[in-house]
């Protein structure tokens, strides 16, 4: 089992609430494949309607204003791995069965899986390219990766050997 820790960035928009049910309705389903075991919702500022979803759905609330928000989720989190998602990402089909494989067979040298996030501009995409040979320095939306790090701080140090994972992300 998993976490799932999703992001929003700007509680306030005029559609994050939409976006963050989009990506809170689709982990249904992973909770009832039995892959994601709670879910962490880690916002930059205070709403009231964030917190009704929050208490709605059983999902822990954490306000973080600096730094990386998937380190924040990480100390409100559960399990022992932690999927990385932001408000208005959904997961394409075949995310459970790719997780629960990653996270079944991953040794425990495996610290970060990636999905694929083709909506993603070409500067993210060339970074991620460019991680899968040097490793990965922080967590980002679509990434799968130990509690124990993200809780060891922000940045990861040593550098996290990224395995890239073939089911995909998609924006809402």
């Amino acid at each position: 089992m998993l976490s799932a820790v999703t992001f929003l960035a700007d509680p306030a928009a005029p559609d994050a609430i939409d976006r963050l049910a989009d990506t809170l309705s689709v982990l249904v389903s992973g909770v009832a494949g039995g892959l994601i075991g709670d879910a962490v919702i880690v916002t930059g500022g205070s709403s009231e309607a964030v917190a009704a979803v929050a208490e709605a759905t059983g999902a822990t609330l954490v306000l973080h204003r600096d730094g990386n928000p998937y380190a924040a989720g990480a100390a409100a989190a559960r399990r022992d791995w932690i999927l990385c998602l932001e408000a208005g990402d959904v997961p394409a089909e075949g995310w459970i069965r790719t997780l629960d494989r990653f996270v079944g067979t991953a040794r425990p040298e495996t610290g970060l899986g990636r999905l694929q996030r083709p909506a993603a501009g070409w500067a993210a995409r060339l970074a991620g390219r460019i991680e899968i040979v040097a490793g990965a320095r922080q967590a980002r939306a679509g990434d799968v990766v130990r509690r124990e790090s993200l809780r060891a701080g922000a940045v990861f140090a040593p550098r996290l050997k990224v395995r890239p994972l073939i089911a995909r992300i998609d924006r809402a």
